[in-house]
Formats: C-alpha cells, sequence, structure tokens
C-alpha cells in the first residue's frame, strides 16, 4: 500500500476512534443531560454535536468542487440550544447526517486528491491540510463531550479507556496477547 492510501486509512481509522468516544459517551447520559451547561460554558453537549454536524456538513459537501464555508451554513445559530427539550435520540440524528456527509467524502477520496487545492473561507488548502484541520477539530469537541459528560456522571462515569489504576493490569494483559 502506498502512502498516501496508508494516509488516508489512518484519518478514518482515527476520526471514526473520535466519533466512538463520543458515542460512549452519549450511551451514558439522558436526554437531560445533553442539554446541561457548565458553569461559565455556553455550550452544552447538544450544542457542540449540532456545531459538530454543522461544520461536517459545510466542509464536505461537494469537498472537492465548493468552498468548504457554505452560504447556507448558520454556523453562529450552531451556538444555539434551539431544542432545550430535544431528545438524545433526535440529537443523534444531527450527529449521523453531518459523520456520514464526511465519511463518503473521505471514502471517496484516491490517492490522487490528496495534493489538490479546496478552498474553506477562500482560503486555499490542500486536501491533506483540510483534513488535518478536521483531525484537530474532532478530537478538540470530542474532549469537551467526554468531559461534561464525566462532570455529569462523576462517579457512575464508565471509563473510556484504561480505567484508572488499572494500566499495569491493562499492560500486563496486553503483553500476555489477551
Amino acid at each position: 500500500m502506498d502512502t498516501e492510501n496508508i494516509y488516508l486509512e489512518s484519518v478514518k481509522q482515527r476520526l471514526l476512534g473520535y466519533k466512538a468516544l463520543a458515542e460512549k459517551t452519549f450511551a451514558q447520559l439522558t436526554d437531560e443531560q445533553i442539554h446541561w451547561q457548565p458553569a461559565g460554558e455556553p455550550n452544552n453537549i447538544y450544542i457542540i454535536v449540532k456545531h459538530m454536524s454543522g461544520n461536517m456538513l459545510s466542509r464536505f459537501t461537494d469537498f472537492l468542487t465548493s468552498d468548504g464555508e457554505k452560504p447556507w451554513r448558520q454556523r453562529d445559530a450552531e451556538f444555539e440550544d434551539d431544542a432545550p427539550n430535544g431528545t438524545k435520540a433526535a440529537m443523534l440524528l444531527t450527529w449521523e447526517k453531518g459523520w456520514n456527509c464526511m465519511m463518503q467524502a473521505i471514502n471517496s477520496l484516491t490517492a490522487a486528491d490528496l495534493a489538490k487545492t479546496i478552498y474553506i473561507r477562500t482560503e486555499p488548502h490542500t486536501v491533506i491540510d483540510a483534513i488535518n484541520r478536521q483531525l484537530a477539530h474532532h478530537p478538540y469537541h470530542v474532549g469537551q463531550i467526554v468531559y461534561i459528560g464525566k462532570v455529569l456522571k462523576g462517579e457512575g462515569w464508565q471509563s473510556l479507556s484504561i480505567p484508572k489504576g488499572n494500566s499495569q493490569q491493562f499492560n500486563q494483559e496486553k503483553a500476555a496477547g489477551k
């Protein structure tokens, strides 16, 4: 496999890993909790999901042929909780719409596409750079989602990685092939 295709496969794995972390957090929360706002932090999980989806739809609709900041995008509105009684199920539909758009665009890329120039807010980017922007943007917001989830769940939080205090056991099990 050539370097370009290795890169594309790595991108897909990383993005889907971030998606899974957020979804494991969503699974632990109630409809009410997705709307909880930390003190001094205007963005609840619902708002973060709405923003991420809006970003993915704008950036990856007609990815190679139109500016990534679409005229129809209402970015400022993404930061408003316009459905304070909205359900987690409805939020997940918004989430999936953005992810489906982005992954469809990324899955359609070829090695030759990576050096092409696209535009975001009229600024030129190589396809690689545009993808790298997403690789930075997603973990930033997924980290916010996970943090809010941990705050809300407290002692009831189910760890998304190696539980605190279990690193040595985890490493031993990995070394033993478990």
